[in-house]
């Protein structure tokens, strides 16, 4: 039985917006996080990436800045990277233009003196990574003491990142009573010290299976020859409509994405040496469908959110279980379910098997050539029966 915004309380102009867009039935998290949210309670959040989370917190939050003052900051989201302060901004902001509230994505990399002047002309909710908002709260461009609606989503990825101080240091700043919502994929450590610290009887809530499962998605090990790999990706990509593939280093990224253009297959690569706004543009070019495949390094993907992706390819093996889960749950968000490919050379299996031992699979590792038409549909066959 599924639950409509309508029914957890959110305005109409709202619920339009997102019909807009084909989203019409609340996802768990939002079933219940929502309805304390909008009454106003601090709440405390446990989910996964790619659980909704985002207008779990947005939708309450813009609801209620509906009433503020204009012109004065009274929201403030802070997410731990860049990529996801575009892609927050990106989702909220329509909802807030349609009660009247201007939004802002405050991050390093971008420049700072357009920001200065956007929060000058007066901003309700601002989205911010914690560097960012400290560097324009010292400048005394902005001030957070009237803040009275906290986010803080991705706590867990916070601490991990080193930006907790920042971020009490941002909160100790407020001055007057607010609601903090905290939405983080594990609640244990340095999240439950922020929780203890700055949430006031926080009402907990919890989705189950936080981990992504093995059982969430389809397994292929291809065994490629080194000289064939390039093309055994790009036919794997031409036969989907989004495709993640990972790689190891920075410059594995640039060479495949720059092969695959070769190929014809448009591809873009995202990692830490590139530009922000060439980030931007190669997350932007995906999520639209522009690009059909993002080739990444782990540290770069971290960042990114990214529903509907077919397959994930592992261009170079992950070195544990861990990383392998973490890649490939990129296909299996919000629900859904995809394909998972690694792809091994000879000199490679033996780390595989291990790593098939680890996620308790017994799958058969299958060679593979670009040509091979079990490529357009690799769901569809069963590598048991080859």
């Amino acid at each position: 039985m599924t639950t409509t915004f309508a029914e957890l309380g959110i305005d109409l102009d709202l619920v339009d917006i997102l019909s807009a867009n084909g989203i019409t039935n609340a996802f768990p998290i939002q079933e219940l996080t929502i309805a304390d949210a909008l009454a106003g309670r601090d709440v405390c959040g446990k989910a996964k990436t790619g659980s909704g989370k985002t207008l779990a917190f947005g939708l309450p939050t813009v609801m209620r800045l509906a009433k503020s003052t204009r012109g004065r900051v009274d929201g403030l989201i802070l997410v731990p990277t860049r990529e996801l302060a575009t892609q927050v901004y990106e989702e909220l902001a329509p909802l807030a233009d349609a009660k009247g509230l201007r939004a802002l994505a405050v991050y390093g990399g971008a420049d700072i003196e357009k920001q200065i002047k956007k929060l000058s002309k007066g901003v309700e909710l601002v989205v911010a990574t914690p560097g960012r908002m400290i560097d324009l709260l010292d400048r005394g461009v902005v001030s957070v003491a009237e803040v009275g609606h906290v986010v803080i989503d991705e706590a867990d990825r916070m601490a991990d990142m080193g930006f907790l101080p920042q971020v009490e240091w941002i909160l100790r700043r407020i001055e007057g009573e607010h609601q903090t919502l905290l939405f983080s994929a594990t609640l244990d450590g340095a999240v439950d010290s922020l929780v203890s610290r700055y949430q006031h009887d926080p009402v907990r809530h919890e989705v189950e299976a936080t981990e992504v499962t093995v059982e969430e998605m389809a397994h292929r090990f291809l065994a490629v020859h080194e000289m064939d790999r390039r093309k055994v990706v790009a036919s794997i990509v031409e036969s989907a409509s989004r495709t993640m593939v990972f790689c190891n280093t920075k410059r594995a990224c640039d060479r495949l994405a720059a092969e695959l253009d070769k190929l014809g297959v448009s591809a873009q690569p995202i990692h830490g040496d590139l530009r922000q706004r060439q980030r931007e543009k190669a997350l932007k070019q995906f999520t639209d469908g522009q690009v059909k495949a993002l080739v990444a390094t782990d540290v770069a993907a971290r960042g990114i959110h990214v529903d509907n992706v077919d397959i994930v390819i592992h261009f170079d093996p992950p070195d544990d279980h861990k990383t392998y889960l973490h890649r490939s749950g990129r296909t299996a968000r919000a629900g859904g379910s995809g394909v998972a490919v690694t792809l091994v050379l000879w000199n490679q299996e033996l780390e595989v098997k291990r790593l098939q031992k680890r996620l308790a699979l017994d799958i058969p590792i299958v060679e593979v050539f670009s040509n091979d038409k079990r490529l357009e549909d690799l769901a569809g066959w069963d590598p048991a029966d080859e």
